[in-house]
């Protein structure tokens, strides 16, 4: 017996969860973020670091999620090989945007920044702190090209770890971080009926390049 197709227009949810009021919120858009990241750890979510990165070849948009790895007042800091598709549309077209999707809190956040490589020691370190499997990972895939097969990767696999057996695996020449220097936030908790709780920080007086140590305007915008 056949299952009919779900009806996504059937799906529906009323969030209640809880409200974003303007006195809710911090001065600056980065601790607001610190908050409600550690309340996203703090609520066991899946994966609370995963960020959907949209990135633009001039044309077409494009999107993936990767996995934000450190952030402060200079940005939101995640690592990739240089020559896959994102980097390289990246290196043509820095503004790019991330959403974090918090869908266990009833929460997103949404940033639009500018593109930046990260110095090599700051990738040499993140990548000395990772589990040899995945510096060895680092070395094997040539990411975003085309490959005949998955037994490719095995391969390539299997040499690698014969190559780097009796030593440290060192830092690829074309694997290291991306820093996105954000220029507006907004922060999005759904609320019931569909009027929804946004708020978006712009700086109100750029402060150096890319508005870094600036001041905010926070709105609140229409659901």
């Amino acid at each position: 017996m056949s299952v009919p197709p779900t009806d996504p227009a059937q799906l529906r949810r009323d969030y209640r969860s809880q409200a974003l009021r303007r006195g809710d919120l911090a001065a600056d858009p980065v601790e607001q973020f610190r908050r409600w990241f550690d309340q996203a750890v703090a609520a066991a979510l899946d994966e609370p670091n995963a960020m959907v990165l949209g990135t633009s070849d001039g044309v077409r948009p494009s999107a993936r999620t990767v996995l934000l790895k450190a952030f402060d007042e200079r940005g939101f800091a995640f690592f990739t090989h240089y020559e896959s598709r994102k980097a390289s549309e990246i290196a043509a077209h820095p503004e790019v945007s991330l959403l974090f999707p918090w869908y266990g809190l009833e929460r997103q956040v949404a940033i639009l920044g500018r593109a930046e490589r990260i110095s090599a020691a700051e990738s040499l370190a993140y990548f000395l702190s990772r589990p040899v499997g995945s510096r060895l990972g680092a070395w094997v895939s040539q990411q975003s090209a085309v490959i005949s097969s998955r037994s490719i990767l095995e391969m390539q696999w299997d040499a690698m770890k014969r190559r780097f057996a009796d030593g440290e695996v060192p830092l690829p020449p074309a694997w290291g971080g991306l820093r996105v220097v954000p220029f507006e936030f907004e922060f999005w908790q759904g609320r019931s009926n569909r009027l929804h709780d946004r708020f978006r920080y712009r700086p109100a007086e750029p402060a150096g390049e890319e508005g870094r140590g600036a001041a905010w305007t926070i709105e609140r915008l229409a659901p």
